[in-house]
């Protein structure tokens, strides 16, 4: 890296044209790589506490709705672990006079998969909330865990797949050094054909299946509070949990991944790149929506905070083993438990229930 030059009055008044743009691009890249790394922190703790808690079993959680949630923290841990890290590297090592090479390929490529991944993952959990509250008896049926698993595995190895020809240095598709974003980007005006089809096939059917699931679910919310209205239930209902939930999830979906897209296609239809910084925004907002995922899915569940509380508790005893023997004095005494009582044709209905009790808390019942 070069030096910064001399930025006082006096330094600036003896600088060229040239030479003032470089200084002005350090100082915007020295921003702009600070907003990268609090964004990446941000990212890996919260997906960090959210691995530490649903690794293990939850209160009203599925074993299904267990591993979609556990796909996407791992998405979305993704952003903080790999792509930020990769793109501050080549942005600290890449001097912008360097055209692409092997490296700025294989990190587009991972950019392009995670985002990609991303979507898919939350696609699949509108997917799976959609069966639970619609189809609640044949939930069990509609998603065995074998189902469940594969679900996962396409959000995971389709986007790879699709995305191959840009690891390729020598591919169709060229790939260059922004220094807006800072980021290796596949370069959507001489590809305009791909950049098109990439958006048909990843963010348009994903967000059509977003949509349409949290809107039916929305719906039929809504239909179950003014049932409990007309019935008298209205004092004793819950808050409008749906509108709480999915509004928030598809408003921040929407508002970070729409700018993106919206910037890729007008790349490629005009052949001219927008502002700097709102290039720089548009690119990096997805990666907001990992630590966004992160409040609307599990931080507002009250299961969640309590088993988060739980863990710890635990983490704390396990660090100070002299506050455990403080903790047992101050226990009260537990009550007997009763005895088990095996039944075999339980295990489907704990499961749907579970199902229901982790996504259909959207309808408010009592």
């Amino acid at each position: 890296m070069l030096p910064a030059p001399n930025l006082s009055a006096h330094g600036l008044s003896n600088l060229s044209g040239a030479d003032l743009q470089r200084a002005q691009e350090l100082a915007h890249r020295s921003v702009k790589v600070g907003i990268i790394s609090v964004l990446g922190v941000m990212i890996t703790l919260g997906n960090v506490a959210v691995l530490l808690v649903i690794s293990s079993s939850v209160a009203g959680w599925s074993r299904n709705s267990r591993y979609f949630l556990l796909s996407l923290t791992a998405a979305d841990s993704a952003f903080g672990l790999l792509v930020m890290p990769l793109n501050l590297w080549v942005s600290l090592l890449k001097d912008y006079t360097e055209g692409p090479d092997a490296l700025c390929h294989v990190v587009a490529f991972c950019n392009a998969t995670v985002y990609s991944t991303c979507m898919y993952t939350l696609a699949t959990i509108s997917l799976e909330r959609y069966v639970a509250v619609f189809y609640p008896l044949q939930y069990s049926l509609l998603l065995t865990r074998r189902r469940t698993l594969l679900l996962i595995a396409f959000a995971w190895c389709f986007p790879p797949v699709v995305l191959s020809p840009i690891s390729f240095p020598r591919g169709i598709i060229e790939v260059h050094f922004s220094t807006a974003s800072l980021v290796c980007n596949p370069s959507y005006s001489t590809n305009a054909g791909y950049s098109l089809g990439l958006t048909c096939v990843i963010f348009f059917p994903c967000s059509l299946v977003m949509t349409y699931a949290n809107l039916r679910i929305w719906c039929a919310a809504r239909r179950q509070r003014l049932k409990m209205r007309k019935y008298c239930f209205a004092r004793r209902s819950r808050h409008n949990v749906a509108a709480r939930v999915l509004v928030p999830v598809m408003a921040a979906y929407y508002a970070c991944w729409t700018p993106c897209m919206a910037a890729m296609i007008y790349n490629a239809l005009s052949a001219s790149s927008v502002p700097e910084w709102l290039e720089f925004a548009a690119v990096w907002l997805p990666t907001a929506n990992g630590f966004l995922n992160c409040i609307f899915y599990f931080w507002m569940n009250r299961s969640f905070r309590r088993k988060f509380r739980l863990v710890l508790q635990r983490l704390a005893l396990a660090a100070c083993p002299e506050l455990a023997g403080a903790v047992e004095c101050c226990r009260a005494p537990a009550a007997p438990a009763a005895p088990a009582v095996p039944d075999n044709n339980n295990s489907s209905v704990y499961e749907r229930s579970a199902s229901v009790s982790s996504t259909c808390t959207l309808l408010s019942t009592a």
